[in-house]
């Protein structure tokens, strides 16, 4: 269960770190955008993870 915790965390970390990477190699016409873009894959890294730690804590609970 400990493993397989410390996985799914390191896979979003990892996930986001190079989201954020990916978005800092764009041109300069495209600054606005990807400016944009890394807000919104913020926001829904955010929800993910939010709603997995709700998910995680419903199963621990019930079990389901």
């Amino acid at each position: 269960m400990k493993l397989g915790l410390i996985i799914v965390i390191a896979i979003i970390i990892l996930s986001l770190i190079f989201t954020l990477m990916l978005a800092g190699k764009s041109d300069a016409d495209y600054s606005k955008s990807a400016r944009k873009n890394t807000v919104n894959l913020t926001v829904i890294y955010a929800v993910v993870i939010l709603l997995s730690i709700v998910a995680l804590g419903v199963y621990i609970k019930w079990g389901i």
